[in-house]
């Protein structure tokens, strides 16, 4: 039997449905991590691009190995910030892990192939039907689409508490659009805000803040903090592991770099980059790096703040801090992978290829599905074919495709472009 967690109340378990039936040797965060990690949307990740695609070798991070690690991170910095803090925390009142972990393996569920690349390309092509963001995509997942019915799909009635975890964002896409410029990134969908009204019982955010500002992004529940710090911390690492060991990052471009940018780094940077030089010189870079792992776990501490929320929840009374050494540390990490390794040529062309290869099917769907009249070929499974047909609502339907799209896999997405448009490849027998 779990112990009980008065950190934790009825406000922060209560579901968007009320459930019929609930586990008693389950808590409720236990039961929404577990329905996470027995799903199709959370297996898929092992076929989605972290940075470099699933299969080319096999010891690449995917989308699934990378929300492992991060989860791993996620719960460890809970069980620092318990021990670290015995004033605040004790055996009966305490960040939930198991409810930090469901945030860190359910973070990049709304990712679609093609990695961030196709993020920005559905993004473009949805721009008319209220666009496309990875968060709003997992923020749909979870309360909508998550499970298959007989004629439709449903949502996996998360609770409250599991919905705000995942809440790094909250302005709607309309509120993002300035002058007419519509928003990359960092928004969840118009009709979310149903989602929203939920998940803060009713409370207007934007009384209290303005859409778009980073102090409404920075609004967060102590869990969502403790994700996006775990995520940082996993992805800041691993990203230039990984491409040291595919040999996308040597000590070549590494001191050619820090030739460049020398005026550009401070003291710190400077040493962090003889670092790296110094732990793949010594064929060490994998365990060095690693075991910078605990340095960013150790930088956490908890800060008790006011929120417009301490009357109903006690996840918004903290405050996660950063060292300011160990920031500057990851910022630096991932400025080496971005500048050295995802502006390089060949994920240049693996994007490009990515962004042709979904806009084309979109251009195939759309024209088959949301024209004045739709067509009579069936160009996707015939569950979703049929969800699309029965939908009126011209917007409903390119979301039902949208969803479709982003929930492919790479492989899936390239086996599925070659199905349309390869006239040699396909057999009436292919796992469609």
């Amino acid at each position: 039997m779990n112990r009980k967690n008065n950190f934790y109340n009825e406000f922060d378990f209560e579901r968007m449905i009320k459930p019929k039936n609930e586990d008693t040797y389950r808590t409720p965060f236990q039961i929404d991590r577990d329905r996470i990690i027995h799903s199709s949307e959370f297996r898929r990740l092992q076929g989605k691009t972290q940075v470099f695609l699933p299969g080319e070798y096999d010891f690449y991070r995917t989308r699934l190995t990378h929300s492992i690690e991060v989860a791993q991170i996620g719960r460890s910095i809970c069980g620092y910030l318990s021990k670290s803090n015995p004033t605040i925390f004790t055996d009966d009142y305490y960040i939930d892990p198991d409810l930090v972990e469901s945030a860190c393996l359910s973070h990049d569920l709304g990712h679609p192939p093609f990695g961030h690349a196709g993020e920005r390309t559905l993004n473009k092509i949805m721009a008319e039907f209220g666009g496309f963001e990875g968060n709003g995509q997992t923020l749909r997942l979870i309360t909508e689409v998550f499970w298959k019915q007989e004629k439709s799909r449903i949502g996996m009635n998360p609770s409250r508490a599991f919905i705000d975890s995942l809440l790094k964002y909250k302005s709607l896409f309309t509120q993002m659009i300035v002058n007419d410029e519509l928003p990359e990134n960092h928004f969840i969908y118009d009709y979310q805000k149903e989602i929203l009204d939920f998940v803060y019982d009713g409370i207007n955010l934007s009384s209290y803040f303005k859409p778009g500002d980073e102090e409404l992004n920075s609004f967060r529940s102590i869990e969502c903090q403790i994700m996006d710090w775990a995520d940082d911390t996993a992805y800041a690492i691993n990203d230039i592991v990984d491409s040291v060991t595919g040999g996308f990052l040597n000590l070549a471009k590494l001191n050619k770099w820090g030739k460049e940018n020398s005026e550009k780094l401070n003291n710190n940077c400077q040493s962090y980059l003889e670092e790296i030089n110094r732990w793949i010189y010594e064929g060490k870079y994998k365990a060095k790096f690693s075991s910078r792992i605990g340095n960013f776990i150790e930088a956490c501490s908890i800060k008790e703040r006011e929120t417009i929320l301490d009357d109903k929840t006690n996840r918004y009374k903290y405050e996660l801090i950063i060292d300011d050494e160990m920031k500057e540390r990851v910022e630096f990490y991932k400025r080496v992978a971005v500048e050295l390794v995802f502006r390089s040529t060949q994920l240049h062309q693996m994007e490009y290829k990515g962004d042709l290869m979904i806009r084309k099917m979109f251009e195939v769907y759309k024209d088959n599905y949301l024209g004045t009249k739709l067509k009579r070929d069936k160009l996707v499974p015939e569950f979703t074919d049929r969800l699309i047909r029965e939908e009126s609502d011209k917007i409903k339907r390119a979301r039902i495709i949208c969803d479709y799209i982003a929930g492919m896999t790479d492989g899936f997405a390239i086996r599925s472009y070659k199905r349309l448009f390869d006239p040699d490849y396909s057999s009436l027998v292919d796992l469609v």
